[in-house]
């Protein structure tokens, strides 16, 4: 009997060519939107994880990463002086224009670390060593700043080479590659001192303190400690991340656009399946009340009916989710638009496909209970 619903789903070509790509319409929008907008969430996010460090101590007023509000130097030793505090660097984060061999401007985000841990440096080091970076007028770039400086795709920058940084040289002695800005600035190292000389003088220059807690004490234990002696925001690398993220929910209409445009994926795939299948069972209903008059039950005919609406149901999802992989391998390629996706994307998007492909049999089903066995017999 099983066998015979494939073959009454297979048999009417157009309407199981619409459900599936139906369903695969409506797997390939939710998982591909889902998947831009977790890749949009890990750029805002993407600063803590090329600048590293357990605390994160900034202005009180600051409640997301992207923005930093300065500080005086001297709450660089205020934190160093907490109980539970290891030690503390100060680090310099800003846009700043940076000036090519051709004449013309490019914005970067220049980080400037303390020059004896070098802590805050990038995650992974492509060539040149970081040290370097004690030298005067030294710089270390990212992929992204070799693309945005260079010249031309023939004469990208190398080390050795220089650029101006508010009219002052800046060498070149590594490159590095980071996780994406989420305003697009390539990043731009050098020493904290270095960086306060490129960057335009302003009363206060001191953009954030890193610290690390002392042995026997937790990041969090560290942190509130610093917020009780201080009176200034100290967060955990996990903290800081949920609250930029709860910046950007409240804040921005990110969410709600990709969610709006998720939602419209899930209606569309309910509307078209459920209509579609309902169809199919009405085109069906001889055929099926041929089986309830030769005595199948209506549990065995709506067995069925979820097989055929599963089997559309898995196809689609099949070639929905198989597209959005090769969407992401094409972006992951150029760098935009953000793209990733977790294992529990996938798996999110089954549940709903499955939800969409039940509600579409239940029309069916419903319809069967109703079905009286002397149709067949009618013209």
């Amino acid at each position: 009997m099983y066998r015979l619903a494939l073959k009454m789903l297979l048999g009417d070509r157009a309407k199981y060519i619409m459900l599936v790509g139906g369903l695969t319409f409506a797997s390939l929008l939710m998982t591909q939107q889902c998947a831009v907008f977790f890749g949009l969430l890990s750029w805002t996010t993407s600063h803590m994880r090329n600048m590293r460090a357990s605390i994160w101590v900034v202005d009180p007023k600051v409640e997301q990463i992207n923005e930093i509000k300065p500080m005086r130097d001297t709450d660089v030793n205020r934190v160093r002086s907490v109980t539970g505090v290891e030690f503390a660097v100060p680090l310099y984060t800003g846009v700043i224009q940076a000036r090519i061999a051709d004449g013309s401007f490019k914005p970067v985000e220049m980080i400037g670390l303390d020059a004896t841990t070098l802590v805050g440096r990038p995650p992974r080091i492509l060539s040149g060593r970081l040290e370097d970076l004690r030298r005067p007028n030294t710089v270390m770039i990212d992929e992204l700043a070799v693309q945005r400086l260079s010249l031309s795709k023939d004469h990208p920058l190398r080390i050795g080479d220089t650029f101006e940084i508010n009219d002052r040289e800046a060498r070149v002695i590594g490159i590095c590659r980071t996780d994406r800005h989420f305003f697009g600035y390539p990043y731009v190292y050098t020493s904290y001192d270095q960086a306060l000389q490129f960057a335009p003088r302003t009363r206060k220059m001191l953009s954030i303190v890193l610290a690390e807690p002392a042995p026997g004490w937790t990041a969090t234990q560290t942190a509130r400690q610093i917020e009780k002696e201080t009176q200034l925001k100290a967060y955990t690398e996990d903290e800081f991340e949920k609250s930029t993220i709860r910046w950007f929910f409240l804040n921005t209409g990110i969410p709600a656009s990709f969610g709006t445009t998720i939602l419209l994926g899930f209606i569309v795939g309910m509307a078209v399946s459920g209509q579609t299948f309902y169809s199919f069972v009405l085109e069906n209903l001889k055929h099926l009340g041929a089986l309830k008059a030769m005595g199948a039950s209506n549990g065995l005919l709506a067995r069925m009916l979820l097989l055929q609406a599963f089997t559309v149901g898995m196809i689609g999802y099949g070639l929905g989710v198989g597209l959005t992989v090769l969407f992401g391998l094409a972006v992951l390629k150029k760098g935009q638009p953000p793209f990733l996706m977790p294992y529990q994307l996938p798996l999110f998007t089954l549940v709903v496909i499955l939800i969409i492909c039940a509600f579409a049999a239940l029309l069916g089903i419903r319809k069967i209970y109703k079905l009286e066995p002397a149709v067949v017999f009618r013209g």
